[in-house]
């Protein structure tokens, strides 16, 4: 495609917002008396799905045409949506990826299709990846890299700017549900999300890795954005199925049975996760008869 002005509009892309709610009948949830929702950010775009735009639009008008460098491992949702903005947008795109014994070795199809986008790959070793966010650490790899003019992105897209960005989704679900509820990797999107819903309205966040840190994480998005803790959130901490990646028989066999019960595409790294979680609380009782429940679908499967 012809190469855009020097700060493209993210919105030249036509995303489909507000993005759609669709009501789903099935019976683990309707015999408890809650009522299930999809909301639809799967379908925004096709290349920039998700809670993917909403958080790398206001960061790609931030760049102003500068080239975009990123970070993620080697299965990232968020350096393959980063790879695709810079192909739609004419943008130079440089991915940060953990990990510095995959230098050599073929690519994964997740790596692979970030590089057809045109983004460039440089590995690191785990242990500088980890102290990225160090200023002398960060200047190193921006260094070695090649990219000291670049804007930098967070792991995840999580900043300040993407968490206002997520704020939308949760102005989108007011007056839909009781409780919206979201897969988390970094926290930004549930940070924005429960920022954006009424003061009626809780947000709850289904972390896909293993460990207590993202409340903290969240909490501290909040207060970058917002200047402190914003809307009503709590995390359930339970449903990770071994970490990141992770998706043993059992995960596998669920997304099977959701995709047949309601003809929707299950995406198994953070989907899967969140709507197993939401069948788990609702058959534990942990939402009230009556209660309005919104899962957001944020992406589809790789393929």
């Amino acid at each position: 495609m012809p190469r855009l002005p020097e700060a493209p509009d993210p919105a030249v892309l036509q995303p489909r917002l507000p993005s759609p709610v669709r009501e789903v009948v099935d019976e683990r949830f309707a015999r408890h008396g809650v009522q299930l929702l999809l909301k639809r950010d799967d379908l925004i775009h096709p290349d920039l799905i998700g809670n993917k735009w909403r958080k790398l639009a206001p960061n790609l008008r931030a760049a102003g045409g500068r080239p975009l460098l990123t970070f993620g491992g080697a299965y990232s949702n968020h350096l393959r949506a980063t790879a695709a903005a810079g192909r739609l947008l004419g943008l130079e795109t440089i991915g940060i990826v953990r990990g510095d014994e995959l230098t050599d070795r073929p690519l994964n199809p997740s790596l692979a299709r970030c590089t057809a986008d045109g983004m460039r790959l440089h590995f690191v070793d785990r242990s500088t990846y980890r102290r990225k966010s160090e200023p002398g650490t960060l200047a190193g790899i921006l260094r070695a890299a090649d990219a000291e003019e670049a804007y930098v992105v967070p792991e995840g897209g999580s900043n300040a700017l993407a968490v206002r960005g997520c704020r939308t989704l949760g102005e989108e679900l007011r007056g839909r549900a009781d409780v919206a509820a979201v897969a988390c990797g970094t926290g930004g999107t549930l940070a924005g999300l429960a920022a954006g819903l009424a003061a009626n309205q809780r947000a709850l966040g289904i972390p896909v890795l293993k460990g207590d840190f993202l409340a903290a994480d969240t909490a501290a998005l909040q207060t970058r954005a917002f200047g402190g803790r914003r809307g009503s959130w709590s995390l359930d901490t339970r449903f990770h199925f071994g970490g990141y990646a992770r998706t043993p028989g059992e995960l596998e066999a669920f997304a099977d049975d959701f995709e047949s019960r309601h003809a929707l595409p299950v995406e198994r790294l953070y989907v899967a996760k969140l709507l197993y979680g939401l069948v788990a609380l609702t058959e534990e009782g942990a939402f009230p008869w009556g209660t309005t429940l919104a899962a957001v679908i944020t992406g589809l499967p790789f393929s």
